[in-house]
């Protein structure tokens, strides 16, 4: 199918994105799904669409920007560590200023968690798994897909934080200030289970890699 349907589906992941996030639809969706549904609708579309735009990248014709060195293959390797510990210690927590945050109103900005140091824990997540990605993969459906990626993550945070200021008004600042004068470290069981938690992902996706995506990611 050459490049149509690797553009179809890059196409509609941005769609499927930008649309139900929107002032006029995210609201109504809100009030037909609940607030839970509409979490997890978006989230089970996001990953469907991911899935498939990954899956089209492959078949893409391949144009290859850049050659392969054995190095490449150790920078997701080493990266990917990170992106699982910020993945353990950020989802399903509140996080008033970002996307994906669950029980918002129960937010303590005195015990702010990874919001203390990443106000968007998941984009810098999705940042840093799609620029680790790239080192490897120069041809350009990947580059492409991977680097489409780093910018939305960049971009995004851009957009969400304009968003919830709108949305938050004063409460934005106050609880920005706040998040700031607490403690830089606060340990707890619940700390140590979710960084457990983000190494057990780690070893999963090593395993998983070569089901899901057909390749190996040790060198």
């Amino acid at each position: 199918m050459g490049w149509s349907e690797f553009a179809l589906a890059l196409a509609v992941f941005f769609l499927s994105h930008a649309i139900p996030v929107r002032p006029p639809v995210r609201p109504w969706l809100r009030s037909r799904l609940g607030p839970a549904g509409f979490t997890l609708a978006y989230s089970a579309l996001s990953l469907g669409v991911l899935a498939w735009l990954i899956g089209a990248a492959g078949p893409a014709p391949h144009v290859p920007l850049w050659g392969w060195a054995p190095w490449q293959a150790h920078v997701p390797l080493v990266v990917m560590g990170p992106v699982c510990l910020i993945l353990g210690l950020s989802l399903a927590r509140p996080n008033p200023f970002s996307f994906g945050g669950a029980r918002n109103a129960s937010f303590d900005p005195a015990r702010p968690g990874i919001v203390r140091w990443l106000r968007h824990p998941l984009l810098v997540a999705l940042a840093l798994w799609a620029g680790a990605h790239l080192v490897p993969n120069g041809d350009l459906a990947h580059v492409i897909l991977f680097g489409s990626f780093a910018a939305f993550a960049i971009l995004g945070g851009r957009l969400v934080d304009r968003r919830r200021r709108r949305e938050m008004g004063a409460d934005w600042p106050r609880l920005r200030a706040a998040v700031a004068r607490a403690p830089l470290a606060g340990w707890s069981g619940a700390t140590a289970l979710r960084i457990v938690a983000g190494g057990a992902l780690y070893v999963t996706l090593l395993w998983a890699h070569p089901v899901l995506f057909g390749v190996s990611p040790l060198p």
